[in-house]
């Protein structure tokens, strides 16, 4: 068959609605993902859960969040029912990361002490087991959605227009509203917030399952009746042969590590409400980044159309690094209550420009990694014949978790090695000069370090536009033969 006319059959393309739509899987989870960046001042502050334990305790649960991932990623792949393969999933993940919170928030505070410790993990642990059950879907479904090369990089826009607006926006929610109307985080700071984000979520889901609804068919499911049957024990083979996996999972995950550190509520306070002295700046800083971000995501998305995901990808970091080694310079040399916006001189512009050239192009391959995915899950198909997205979105989660685990860990030592023990730093806390040296290493020495791994690695990534048009040929290929054979059994 002559490859023009395989290319004309090749591709299942979505509405832009549909993707759009189903974008918002990802913002609902990250919903909770951003209100879980304050169980520290709950589970510290009203808890009474001593702040090293804490740490731990997040550090292992977000361990447990990996192991949870392959185990959900193997059903994902072997559920087919009425409701599709992928949809029952983000419902029931949604409905027990709302219970999940209501219970961790409004319970764990009454718990008798001896037993509190043990009823957060515990509940803490269900709420993780929804959070893979919905997040799974966001990189497996990808392939169902769409496998147009120029097609796939448009969820990146939308999905990082919602998480702009998602994290920007609840940064300036809480920071600027929140804590100048409840005066700490205190209860009735966490109801608000919790209620809030468990509507949304809730409203995101729905919506997300209609945009998929007309693509989570069997039709769509790889080579359908031709997929080799995997079993749980071919996670290793996978992970091992998939060179383009192990990449972009190496690659992401040190990326996310440090964005993790930086985007960390205990990080964000020490570098706003301590080392530059204005907490709500926090929040005025991020509304006027948002514009700028949204642009470096179009930027990012139409070179991913044009070149490649891996070019955008490899652009986008070095020039994210670029940033934070300046940002690290700026703070060595002047003095962080120089930054305000009553004094809006050299040393505010140049942070702002530098902090948000740091912040969009450094969310780029993050943003770009769900509909890599999809093409690394597309590229296992071409080469063994399995379809199973569930297993390499959710092999990738599992050791993006193992890592990024390490987040809340490091935070907390670090705070803990220059004196905080027994709490987290606040906006009441003076600035020292260890203070100052833990801060700019957490907000930007690590991540620049990540990205600077990040890069090198994804510069030997195999997967570039002529590769995944070949792979796209490669699998319409096999199953045009599979029809033609189907026929002639039926003639």
């Amino acid at each position: 068959m002559a490859k023009e006319a395989v290319n004309n059959q090749q591709y299942n393309k979505a509405k832009l609605w549909e993707i759009g739509f189903f974008a918002l899987n990802n913002t609902a989870t990250n919903l909770y993902l951003f209100i879980m960046a304050f169980v520290s001042y709950y589970a510290a502050g009203i808890a009474g859960i001593s702040v090293v334990i804490v740490s731990t305790i997040l550090m292992s649960m977000r361990i447990f969040d990996g192991v949870t991932d392959p185990i959900v990623g193997f059903m994902v792949d072997k559920t087919e029912g009425r409701f599709g393969k992928f949809r029952p999933y983000m419902v029931i993940g949604n409905i027990i990361l709302a219970v999940s919170v209501l219970v961790l928030f409004n319970v764990t505070h009454l718990i008798p002490e001896s037993f509190r410790l043990l009823f957060f993990i515990l509940i803490y642990a269900v709420h993780i087991i929804g959070y893979t059950c919905q997040t799974s879907v966001t990189k497996a479904a990808q392939t169902v959605l769409t496998n147009d090369p120029k097609q796939r990089p448009l969820f990146a826009i939308f999905d990082g227009i919602y998480n702009t607006l998602l994290f920007t926006g609840g940064q300036v929610f809480v920071a600027s509203y929140l804590i100048k109307k409840h005066g700490d985080f205190n209860m009735e700071l966490f109801t608000e917030l919790n209620v809030i984000a468990i509507i949304l979520a809730g409203v995101f889901t729905v919506l997300a399952a209609i945009g998929l609804s007309s693509k989570d068919k069997k039709e769509y499911f790889g080579l359908a009746e031709e997929t080799v049957e995997t079993k749980f024990r071919d996670f290793w083979p996978i992970l091992k042969n998939n060179k383009p996996l192990l990449k972009l999972i190496t690659a992401v995950t040190v990326d996310k590590l440090a964005f993790s550190l930086l985007r960390h509520a205990v990080v964000v306070v020490m570098l706003f409400g301590i080392l530059i002295g204005d907490y709500a700046l926090s929040g005025t800083i991020s509304m006027i980044t948002i514009v700028p971000t949204l642009l470096i995501t179009f930027w990012a998305v139409v070179k991913a159309r044009k070149t490649g995901m891996k070019k955008a990808f490899l652009f986008s970091t070095w020039i994210a690094l670029a940033t934070f080694i300046a940002l690290i310079g700026l703070f060595v040399f002047i003095d962080g209550s120089a930054i305000s916006m009553s004094n809006f001189g050299f040393a505010t512009i140049l942070f702002i420009v530098l902090y948000t050239a740091a912040m969009g192009f450094g969310q780029v391959p993050s943003t770009l990694v769900n509909p890599m995915i999809a093409d690394v899950s597309d590229y296992e198909t071409s080469q063994s014949g399995r379809y199973v997205p569930g297993m390499i979105g959710t092999m990738f989660s599992f050791i993006d978790k193992l890592i990024t685990s390490l987040a809340p860990a490091i935070v907390g030592f670090a705070v803990a090695l220059i004196g905080f023990k027994d709490a987290f730093p606040t906006v009441t806390d003076v600035l020292t000069p260890e203070m100052k040296v833990v801060t700019i290493i957490l907000a930007f020495g690590i991540p620049a370090l990540a990205l600077t791994v990040s890069g090198l690695i994804m510069s030997r990534y195999e997967l570039d536009a002529e590769k995944m048009e070949e792979i796209q040929t490669s699998i319409a290929e096999k199953k045009s033969k599979h029809k033609t054979v189907e026929q002639k059994i039926v003639n």
